[in-house]
C-alpha cells in the first residue's frame, strides 16, 4: 500500500469567471449565472458533510453570504459573485455532496439573475484566479 504523494493538479476551467471568495461563475445562454466552489476551495475543505443553499426569489448583493458549505475540517460561506437575484437553488446537491468534491464545476450550488450583466467582466478570468491562489 502506497500513499498517494502527488500533489493535486488544480483545475481551473478557462471559460469560467472566479471571484476571490473562490466561488466559479458560468454565464448561460439565457444571461443567467451559474454558481459553484472552485477545486481550490473545495481541496482546502476536504470532503463536505452539509451544505446550505439560497432560496428561490432571495436579492442578493455583490459578495453577500448566501450559501454555506461544511466538510469535516470548517463552514465556509459561499458568497455571491456579483449582485442579482436567485432563480434556481441546487437542492438535490444536499444528497450528493461528495459530487462538490469529485466534480466542482459541474457541481453548481445555485443560479443568479444579475442586476448588472457586466459586472461578470469584473470577476477574475483564470490566470488571474490562477495567480490569486498561488
Amino acid at each position: 500500500f502506497k500513499l498517494n504523494t502527488e500533489p493535486h493538479v488544480m483545475n481551473i476551467p478557462d471559460h469560467l469567471r472566479y471571484a476571490a471568495s473562490h466561488e466559479w461563475v458560468r454565464t448561460e445562454s439565457d444571461g443567467t449565472l451559474t454558481v459553484g466552489i472552485s477545486d481550490f476551495a473545495q481541496e482546502q475543505l476536504g470532503d463536505l458533510v452539509f451544505l446550505e443553499v439560497p432560496q428561490v426569489g432571495r436579492k442578493l448583493a455583490a459578495g453577500e453570504a448566501c450559501a454555506v458549505v461544511e466538510s469535516v475540517k470548517a463552514a465556509s460561506d459561499v458568497n455571491a459573485p456579483v449582485a442579482g437575484e436567485v432563480v434556481a437553488a441546487n437542492e438535490a446537491l444536499t444528497d450528493t455532496l461528495e459530487l462538490v468534491n469529485k466534480e466542482p464545476y459541474n457541481a453548481w450550488l445555485f443560479r443568479l439573475k444579475p442586476a448588472d450583466p457586466a459586472a461578470v467582466a469584473k470577476l477574475m478570468d483564470a490566470a488571474a484566479y490562477a495567480k490569486s491562489i498561488g
